[in-house]
């Protein structure tokens, strides 16, 4: 999946995306001509500026994939931002899932904005080795307090500090229907063995365990790299994430394995194995967030509730709950995740002061009282989230013991993002058939060679 939320917007016509990102260009171009006064031109290498005064001032653009609510929330960010900056003046441009190709073209035609929300790492990667990318190891200090170790490890390149992540996404969640747990008189499971019983006993309850959007190929991707980081480790994570092992290795077939005790029990899945397959993502969601329930439980990120918000009558904790992706082996405190990370394109004053700001408790916080956001910085607390349910899947992203990012976004997007092929197909057909773990694994291996050119 390329994006940490669920892809509920319809896509624009090829020609429309064109549109909107020409003109999107030439806004920025706009807002790097006005911005521009306060850029040193050397970047962070040549010393730069600094944000200790409040007298700093100058123009930010910003791009990001932000639309609706959630640019909205941002804007309300930028205000408290301003509290203690009044001269520097944040402009933010949306241009939503379409932002890879508007930065990419501005980036070309040299006009790139002060700062981009990014929601993959390999694209914020191919920016920094065009040269287009400033470092913001000015900011490391505060990063390095405020975040865990791997999310400093995941915005350094080369030595040098990048990007961070802004806005998590927790994707080690499972939603339940209180009801039908309830029902069938099962409590949240710890580990994965309990969780197997539980299905089975949810089953016998007259309730499918599993309702599963197998028509997004990248709900099978997020299922297959939560057992694998559990079950692998994140070392081998790691190495799979760049192809520094194939696919045919032991630990991803042992995964395969795993996912089929899932997947490997058609009767338990809301519409079986073909009724899974033609299952929308949204779809799936609205299986569990309905009584009487049609299905218990989806297997999904933070974002689920978001899909049906304006739809569902349960309320939280007393209609729908949540529970951590279960243990598997000694694995715990485990999260696999996603997020818009914020890197730069110029060093100015204003970019530093906005940038050390987003990068804050503050920062973090004028968004997270708002709800919909979950903040890796754990200098947040459950206290500044609006919800119970929000600040525990929140708060996990921060506490967690381990967190890699998602794998089909750290891959190229042949493999990792596109729909019709690379992983999304091969598990959409693991789903079908899930004794083909031989199989699966051999044409993962094909498809990733293909695509990391090796």
């Amino acid at each position: 999946m390329t994006d940490q939320r669920p892809p509920a917007r319809r896509l624009l016509r090829a020609s429309t995306l064109a549109a909107l990102a020409a003109l999107l260009v030439l806004a920025l171009a706009a807002l790097a001509a006005c911005g521009g006064d306060d850029d040193d031109g050397d970047g962070a290498t040549s010393g730069g500026a600094t944000t200790e005064s409040a007298d700093v001032r100058g123009t930010v653009s910003v791009i990001g994939i932000w639309t609706g609510d959630e640019q909205r929330s941002f804007e309300a960010v930028i205000d408290r931002f301003n509290e203690q900056y009044p001269n520097v003046r944040v402009r933010y441009t949306s241009a939503g899932d379409n932002l890879p190709t508007v930065v990419g073209t501005a980036v070309q035609g040299g006009n790139p904005p002060d700062i981009a929300t990014i929601a993959q790492p390999g694209l914020i990667r191919e920016f920094q080795r065009q040269g287009a990318l400033r470092p913001i190891d000015y900011a490391r200090d505060t990063i390095a307090d405020n975040y865990a170790p791997d999310f400093v490890e995941l915005g350094t390149i080369d030595g040098r500090l990048y990007s961070f992540v802004y806005k998590g996404a927790n994707k080690s969640t499972v939603w339940f229907n209180v009801e039908a747990f309830r029902n069938a008189g099962v409590e949240v499971p710890v580990d994965w063995d309990e969780f197997l019983e539980n299905a089975r006993t949810l089953q016998a309850s007259g309730v499918p365990a599993y309702a599963i959007g197998g028509a997004d190929g990248w709900t099978l991707t997020d299922l297959f790299e939560n057992i694998y980081l559990r079950q692998a480790g994140p070392e081998k994570y790691d190495q799979l994430a760049e192809h520094r092992i194939r696919w045919t290795d032991p630990s991803v077939r042992d995964a395969l394995r795993t996912m089929a005790q899932v997947l490997d029990d058609p009767e338990n899945i809301f519409g079986g194995i073909e009724g899974a397959l033609q299952t929308e993502f949204p779809v799936s969601v609205e299986a569990v967030f309905v009584n009487p329930p049609r299905a218990a439980q989806v297997i999904e990120g933070d974002f689920v509730p978001g899909v049906v918000a304006e739809t569902t009558r349960l309320r939280p904790g007393t209609g729908y709950d949540v529970f951590p992706f279960p243990a598997i082996g000694d694995a715990e405190r485990v999260v696999v995740g996603g997020g818009d990370s914020i890197a730069t394109f110029r060093d100015t004053p204003a970019v530093r002061a906005f940038v050390e700001f987003l990068a804050s408790t503050e920062g973090a916080r004028a968004w997270a009282e708002r709800g919909g956001f979950s903040s890796p910085n754990r200098t947040v607390t459950e206290d500044d989230y609006p919800d119970e349910i929000t600040a525990r899947t929140a708060t996990a992203i921060a506490e967690a013991d381990t967190f890699r990012f998602d794998l089909s976004d750290l891959a190229p997007a042949a493999f990792g993002g596109t729909p019709g092929q690379g992983m999304w197909k091969i598990l959409q057909d693991f789903l079908a058939d899930p004794g083909a773990v031989d199989a699966t694994a051999q044409a993962l291996e094909r498809a990733a060679a293909r695509a990391y050119g090796s």
